[in-house]
């Protein structure tokens, strides 16, 4: 399989004081705001760009995960992704994965390999310099 998908930003005045938008070629974020105060401080409705690579993150590992469990013949009821982005001295240093799924007739340590193998192989996963660290936790073990 082969596509590509579309992004872009837009941004007017200085690094502190100009302000953007972002926007998706499905129109989900549609010149979605984005500042120095949305990256770096709170109380200004916007978006980052930290939150969107741990969205993606998310979504991507969890999508990856759910063919992993059906190629071993499993389906989750639910897998829950939370995803941390670490910003320290103008780099993303670690993202952790927050896993918790409900998966019938799976034991723990089945879950626990093929979540550590989504991690590996999820395209993000893979396009990130930073460390990504994982926690697992099966709501049913």
């Amino acid at each position: 399989m082969k596509f590509t998908r579309k992004a872009s930003a837009a941004w007017k005045g200085t690094g502190k004081e100009g302000k953007g938008t972002i926007s998706t070629g499905s129109k989900v974020l549609d010149k979605t705001p984005y500042s120095f105060r949305t990256r770096f401080e709170d109380g200004e409705k916007g978006t980052n760009p930290e939150e969107l690579i741990g969205a993606a993150h998310a979504g991507c590992f969890a999508m990856q995960l759910s063919f992993l469990l059906n190629e071993a013949n499993f389906t989750a009821t639910t897998l829950d992704v939370g995803a941390t982005v670490s910003f320290e001295d103008g780099a993303i240093t670690k993202i952790s994965l927050n896993l918790e799924g409900d998966v019938p007739n799976i034991d723990a340590e089945q879950f626990q390999q093929i979540a550590h193998k989504a991690k590996e192989v999820c395209p993000v996963s893979k396009v990130l310099n930073a460390e990504i660290a994982l926690k697992v936790t099966l709501k049913n073990a």
